[in-house]
């Protein structure tokens, strides 16, 4: 990578009511954006934002296209700086923003994709029957054992998100990630909390979501992105439309490998890179494991006009 600018798009758990409102008033964009987003889905998340609770942006079915549309929005507002950027990857739902900013895929079909993913997901799991949770200060191979247990009586549980060397994310029934929680807190982790995300995420119970997505992305255009993606899957790029859409079901039911993807960014000299999307919770894993990449974080609205004005 001769470039040595990358950026990264978050998933769910980045939303928060009133969230981006300094950007509403001072970006074009922004409005032009959301109110494409409102024609496209006759959903106002302009308005979500501003009067809906933390759990509403929480069902699933609101914070996937609603991530979207603000990840975009935050794009769109980059305006030329977006030209120097020689790599991208999503985190889950954000690797639709990054193909959507690499413009291997139009807003418009995005928004309705990833509006059927949050339908089909939630639809796969039962509400109450499914459950996620954060392990923090466990190691890889301690954790993935107790994945194995917990599945071998039933209860399947197994690793979602691999952030970071100390954190990672569990998901699988209700009852097996209970179980991973108590086993991890004995094995010796720091923490071990459940999270507040309305389905189970990257884990085998999306299996038949996996299979309906297939079908509707099967009707859906993408191009060669104009530059690199690196996709959750993978862990690498591909310039083959059918590879990202493989790449992409995969990526239901499997884990996303950031870590992983974090490291490949700081080993092919990525030195700064931008977090594209509300909240700091990419720019949190890469200010704790990777000293030598510094993140610019576009939540913050002076960050962003000092990029545009470089």
């Amino acid at each position: 990578m001769s470039n040595t600018l990358g950026c990264v798009f978050p998933g769910q758990g980045s939303q928060s009511p009133g969230m981006l409102a300094t950007h509403f008033e001072r970006l074009e964009p922004f409005n032009y954006v959301f109110d494409c987003a409102k024609e496209v889905l006759d959903i106002d998340f302009k308005l979500l934002i501003e009067e809906g609770s933390a759990e509403d942006l929480a069902k699933t079915e609101i914070t996937q296209p609603l991530l979207l549309t603000s990840n975009y929005a935050l794009w769109k507002s980059l305006n030329k700086s977006a030209e120097n950027i020689a790599v991208m990857a999503g985190h889950s739902l954000g690797e639709f923003s990054a193909y959507v900013a690499a413009e291997s895929l139009s807003f418009e079909d995005a928004l309705v994709l990833v509006s059927l993913r949050a339908k089909f997901m939630q639809e796969a799991v039962k509400e109450g029957e499914g459950g996620i949770a954060a392990i923090l200060g466990l190691s890889y191979e301690k954790l993935l054992k107790i994945c194995e247990d917990v599945s071998k009586d039933g209860d399947l549980v197994s690793m979602a998100n691999l952030n970071s060397e100390n954190q990672i994310v569990v998901s699988g029934t209700r009852v097996g990630v209970e179980k991973a929680i108590e086993l991890s807190k004995e094995s010796g982790a720091k923490r071990a909390v459940p999270l507040a995300m309305s389905v189970p995420s990257h884990s085998q119970l999306m299996k038949p979501a996996s299979v309906q997505f297939a079908e509707e992305l099967s009707k859906v255009q993408f191009n060669q992105p104009k530059t690199k993606v690196i996709q959750n899957f993978s862990v690498d790029h591909s310039d083959e439309p059918e590879v990202i859409k493989n790449n992409l079901v995969s990526q239901l039911y499997s884990p996303v490998r950031w870590n992983e993807t974090m490291s490949l960014f700081n080993k092919n000299g990525i030195s700064s890179l931008i977090e594209c999307g509300p909240g700091k919770v990419l720019t949190g894993l890469i200010k704790r494991q990777f000293k030598d990449i510094n993140p610019l974080n576009l939540d913050d609205f002076e960050t962003l006009s000092n990029i545009k004005n470089d």
